[in-house]
């Protein structure tokens, strides 16, 4: 194993993506991952039933339609693109949608019309611009200041900020379905941007799934690894970065895990820097294999691949800020999926999967499958009589599932101003003694779109 220059530890997106960026580099790349599969949070299973194909982890995909490096090397993934990215549902059959124009969303928020289009659609306009500096490491310095200093001063507000300028449930909906992917309280610093962001994206790129479930990402991603001469080992668990073949250690894992593997050569301030790493709440999770499509009882949400199923503002607000609080929402804000709607290889003729998430405290095991299950009903009447099929993990499964799940934590730590305190801005990937970490732990953060791995591999190329 001599010949090779670099090691990668973790096979998920942002360990293929440094794979990759090292090979194009023309490095001699070795990838090994612990789990006897590759893949990391893009893999897909029959958890249910058989012939029912369920996203293990991630499910739809707008950060990865919009990543620069899988757009620059041609990723080869089909995009299903639903007609509407996501819809938000309120009672008596009324719903908030979020259409692939800005103006569309606009004209169904009455009032609220005007103040939408004044907040998105100057960044929609810049989108381009707005994903390279988002999708990069935090920087005092970015390419394109103007457009960031507009989505930073809008950004930078809590969530509960942002909503304060709308006045109708269906545009405070709208914000709140948005926030809560922060997956922290809404009066939390920052907690707008991540809101903000996957909207614009929404509004000019979708929300897509990938046909075929996103093992295909993971599988693309490894195929052009392997044309440029990478090798891919599974099954093997690293104990230390001393063990690893060449002069740099690239780590998709963790902080808790890079210190473990690296620590007789990361530097005395990088190990206080890993030390003080918190992980996030964690999450509890639902597929299901259906007998039928679900029977939303407003119009639109048969029209999308996602849901945001939690009621008005005030209800998502306070289940999230239940859980920053160590608690469980009695109604949670549930993440829904409805894949086989739009890709026929997820279930067999005539049936459904589906799949939800809540967000839950850190290290969680209890059981939040009636919550769920009633909120979907609650929107969806008639929706439990379809269920034929369930499989369910709460915080602790997904951490022994996936290791880099801490607690159940798929974030890989709190969002925005936390994250950026916790694991700071100078030199956010070199832990030093040619150890760098490609983890969501480092910036840009949490998605499917490979970016940390790209940046930990640029950072470690010099």
């Amino acid at each position: 194993m001599s010949d090779f220059d670099a090691a990668v530890v973790g096979a998920g997106p942002n360990g293929l993506s440094a794979s990759i960026e090292l090979a194009r580099a023309g490095r001699k790349v070795l990838l090994v991952e612990g789990a006897d599969e590759i893949g990391g949070g893009t893999r897909t299973a029959e958890l249910t039933l058989p012939g029912f194909l369920h996203d293990v982890c991630a499910a739809i995909h707008p950060s990865g339609i919009a990543s620069p490096f899988f757009n620059e090397i041609g990723l080869d993934v089909e995009w299903v693109q639903p007609p509407i990215p996501f819809t938000h549902p309120l009672d008596d059959g009324r719903v908030a949608a979020l259409y692939m124009s800005v103006e569309a969303t606009a004209e169904q928020l009455g009032i609220d019309g005007s103040k939408y289009i004044g907040l998105m659609g100057p960044l929609t306009d810049r989108v381009d611009e707005l994903v390279e500096d988002v999708l990069s490491p935090m920087t005092i310095n970015p390419k394109h200041k103007t457009t960031y200093a507009r989505i930073a001063a809008i950004g930078g507000l809590p969530a509960s900020m942002l909503a304060k300028r709308f006045e109708t449930d269906e545009a405070k909906a709208l914000i709140a379905g948005l926030a809560a992917h922060s997956i922290a309280p809404f009066h939390a610093p920052a907690t707008a941007a991540v809101g903000v962001m996957l909207g614009v994206i929404g509004h000019t790129m979708g929300w897509p799934l990938a046909r075929g479930g996103s093992k295909t990402i993971a599988e693309a991603l490894a195929k052009q690894f392997l044309e440029l001469g990478g090798e891919i080992e599974t099954g093997r668990y690293v104990e230390s970065v001393d063990e690893l073949p060449g002069k740099m250690a690239l780590l998709d894992v963790m902080p808790p895990a890079a210190f473990r593997l690296g620590r007789n050569r990361i530097t005395p301030s990088n190990t206080r820097r890993l030390t003080r790493w918190k992980p996030g709440p964690g999450v509890f999770k639902i597929d299901w294999a259906l007998d039928g499509p679900i029977p939303w009882a407003d119009p639109l949400s048969s029209q999308t691949a996602t849901v945001h199923v939690g009621g008005t503002y005030e209800e998502v607000e306070a289940a999230e800020r239940e859980v920053s609080r160590g608690g469980h929402a009695d109604k949670p804000f549930v993440l829904l999926s409805q894949q086989s709607e739009w890709d026929d290889t997820r279930a067999p003729k005539g049936k459904h999967t589906a799949w939800a998430y809540c967000h839950v405290p850190n290290g969680s095991s209890q059981d939040m499958t009636e919550a769920i299950e009633q909120q979907v009903e609650r929107f969806a009447p008639g929706f439990s009589d379809l269920i034929i099929g369930r499989a369910t993990k709460n915080s602790m499964s997904y951490e022994t599932y996936n290791p880099n799940y801490v607690g159940g934590d798929i974030g890989g730590g709190s969002y925005g101003l936390k994250k950026i305190m916790q694991m700071g801005t100078k030199r956010p990937y070199s832990l030093g003694g040619g150890v760098f970490l490609c983890s969501s732990a480092a910036p840009p953060g949490a998605g499917v779109h490979g970016m940390c791995g790209y940046y930990a591999a640029r950072a470690a190329l010099g």
